[in-house]
């Protein structure tokens, strides 16, 4: 009878650990496909810290950028990482853009959805020393010749930077946005080249604007948010304040590998629904600006695909896109 009730706990365990009861039971490795300092590391890196600090995740979270084609080289990653339920990744509008746009193959079909867990929204911001106090006088000098603003950002020619800004010029009547001159920069470079006069004005996210206008070396001229954001760039007007009848949403999420085992999803899917309910992810969401988002699984999937659409729309009008 012992011998049996032995083999039987035994088997229990196993079939504890095959459905993933003890999951997760080692580190795992969470990629940031971009560089340090940019919107998907400092997403990457807050929720790392959340899921430690509240408890959900007991196990250590790596952070691990791999910068490089607007996220098509951590892209290309997962895909050596199929059915792999110890690496996950962050990403954005570039997850699609990248793919609409001929930049790589890969999509987001080639990825498991988790959860998105925020939305962000994009940032046009100038050095303290430029001429140009608001939008509508970048706007009207393209308007005039086209190539009389530089734009910089750190995603690619034609994804989410790029596409930002070219959104809020068509809204404000700028016709030949094919000639407005933009320059793509690497994570970390993109405020030097802005601050040392190398652009006119950066496209970027709200959160990576935050430590440069704490310093006093740049002034944010409008928000691509529906309404202003909370916090320090509460003085900030919307591209709508100014006249300009755009919007663009920055959302983020998590994506396991294709073939994620079904316990690892479930188990993501419901820690990120406890994470976004804590007092200490609404923290977060305040001092970055971020607003609140949960969307996951089957939704998430759906959200993907219209999204996908859109994007699409946008960029054949724009003449940028090159086919799925």
């Amino acid at each position: 009878m012992k011998v049996r009730l032995t083999a039987v706990l035994l088997l229990g365990l196993l079939m504890l650990s095959v459905f993933g009861a003890t999951y997760p039971d080692k580190p795992v490795t969470l990629i940031a496909p971009g560089s340090p300092g940019g919107g998907w590391d400092t997403t990457a890196r807050v929720v790392a810290q959340v899921l430690k600090e509240t408890g959900l995740v007991t196990q250590t979270i790596v952070v691990t950028n791999m910068p490089g084609g607007g996220g098509g080289i951590g892209l290309a990653h997962m895909q050596t990482k199929v059915g792999d339920p110890y690496t996950i990744i962050v990403f954005s509008p570039p997850l699609l853009l990248i793919n609409l746009t001929g930049q790589t193959k890969y999509s987001f079909k080639d990825l498991t959805p988790l959860a998105m867990v925020l939305h962000d929204y994009g940032a046009f911001a100038v050095s303290k020393k430029s001429k140009y106090t608001s939008i509508k006088e970048i706007m009207e000098a393209l308007k005039t010749n086209p190539k009389s603003v530089k734009v910089g950002g750190i995603s690619a020619y034609g994804s989410m930077d790029h596409i930002q800004f070219l959104i809020a010029a068509k809204a404000a009547g700028v016709t030949s946005l094919k000639d407005i001159t933009y320059v793509s920069f690497q994570e970390g470079d993109h405020l030097a080249a802005l601050l040392g006069g190398h652009i006119d004005v950066l496209s970027t996210g709200l959160a990576e604007t935050v430590n440069a206008v704490q310093a006093g070396a740049a002034r944010v001229l409008a928000v691509t948010a529906p309404q202003r954001v909370a916090g320090l760039l509460s003085m900030v007007p919307t591209l709508r304040e100014e006249g300009i009848d755009a919007e663009f949403v920055n959302w983020r999420g998590f994506f396991g590998p294709l073939n994620m085992p079904s316990h690892a999803v479930e188990y993501w899917i419901s820690t990120f629904k406890n994470m976004v309910e804590t007092p200490t992810w609404e923290n977060k969401l305040a001092n970055y600006g971020w607003g609140r988002a949960f969307v996951a699984g089957t939704d998430f999937k759906a959200f993907l695909e219209k999204t996908n659409d859109l994007y699409k729309e946008i960029l054949s009008e724009l003449g940028l896109y090159k086919g799925e």
